[in-house]
């Protein structure tokens, strides 16, 4: 899988609240919020499997 370059425009308290996190878990800011994007990810599409299961064998 390759890469791509995303650009955001965050304002400054936001850029500074992401440091803080990231500094606590020793992580740049990028490497953080690629992180919690990709943990965001992995939740909803979790979340629709159970949902289609459940359609599928019947909510219980």
């Amino acid at each position: 899988m390759g890469s791509t370059v995303l650009s955001l425009r965050i304002d400054g308290e936001l850029l500074d609240r992401l440091k803080g996190h990231a500094a606590k878990r020793g992580m740049s800011v990028q490497d953080y919020v690629v992180r919690t994007l990709t943990r965001d990810d992995f939740d909803e599409r979790f979340k629709t499997a159970v949902e289609e299961t459940e359609r599928f064998y019947g909510a219980a």
